[in-house]
């Protein structure tokens, strides 16, 4: 198996590169992980420019010879290479595997938007340097690999389901990259921002028309919460509640999802 790795948003650390292919090479033998030189190149906050990423993800998504794409980190800017990438996907892009979550979410919906590949959310490479990252990272890798279910959410029930940030999913309502998730489990996680920023995307999430029709939401990580001030006085459980109730869904409880090392991956549709 073959598995590039490519940055569609901010720059990466290169200290990360050895130890995920050590990993990938000592614990997986049978995968070739290429790791393509845009990874390592910088343009201000990104990892190249919008061009020089569109680019790499393009030449990595349209060649056969990749079973797999996985991304190297998040941060920002996945977004701003939609319309660069999604009409140039050619026959290759759909017999691929995409695994990364966070910023990652713009391209994993919009791919499942238009059913293009197997969209996972899942562990990115650089996580190997997290603490026990690798067993964080060999979630995702023995995915891809080995279809190994271990390291699959251990929620999903058997219905459909999508994992996004909630940053994410309120930026891509209301565009045409946001998939149809009728009849899916919706599962949501953050990341480094105050409870009433939650709260505030969890009612964009529960007021969006394009939501109408989902079977119920989940809750992953909500991680390095900085302190309202005043303090915030309501549970996360409380606005869950409350959102899924405006909402008309049910809330089916918490997931192992999130900017954590107990991420786990989820794939896109059915598993």
């Amino acid at each position: 198996m073959k598995i590039g790795v490519v940055a569609p948003a901010s720059l990466g650390n290169k200290d990360a590169e050895a130890p995920f292919l050590a990993f990938a090479a000592i614990a997986y033998p049978d995968v070739d992980v290429v790791v393509h030189p845009q990874c390592w190149m910088t343009d201000g906050h990104f990892a190249g420019s919008d061009q020089v990423r569109a680019d790499a993800f393009l030449e990595f998504a349209n060649d056969a010879a990749f079973d797999a794409i996985w991304f190297l980190r998040g941060g920002y800017g996945s977004n701003r290479i939609l319309p660069m990438v999604m009409p140039r996907l050619g026959p290759a892009a759909n017999h691929k595997m995409y695994v990364g979550y966070s910023d990652m979410g713009f391209l994993l919906g919009a791919l499942y938007a238009r059913r293009i590949g197997r969209p996972c959310h899942g562990p990115m490479a650089t996580e190997i340097r997290r603490r026990n990252g690798d067993q964080t990272i060999a979630r995702s890798l023995g995915w891809m690999a080995r279809g190994d279910r271990q390291g699959l959410e251990p929620g999903l029930d058997g219905r459909p389901a999508a994992a996004f940030n909630l940053s994410i999913l309120t930026a891509l309502i209301g565009t045409p990259y946001l998939p149809d998730l009728t009849d899916h489990v919706l599962i949501v996680e953050e990341v480094s921002e105050q409870l009433y920023a939650v709260d505030r995307m969890l009612w964009t999430m529960s007021h969006a028309t394009q939501l109408k029709g989902i079977a119920g939401v989940r809750l992953g990580a909500v991680s390095d919460v900085p302190d309202n001030v005043p303090a915030w006085g309501e549970t996360l459980e409380y606005m869950m509640q409350r959102w899924c109730g405006e909402m008309g869904v049910p809330y089916l409880g918490r997931a192992e999802i999130g900017h954590t090392q107990s991420n786990r991956v989820v794939p896109f549709g059915l598993v």
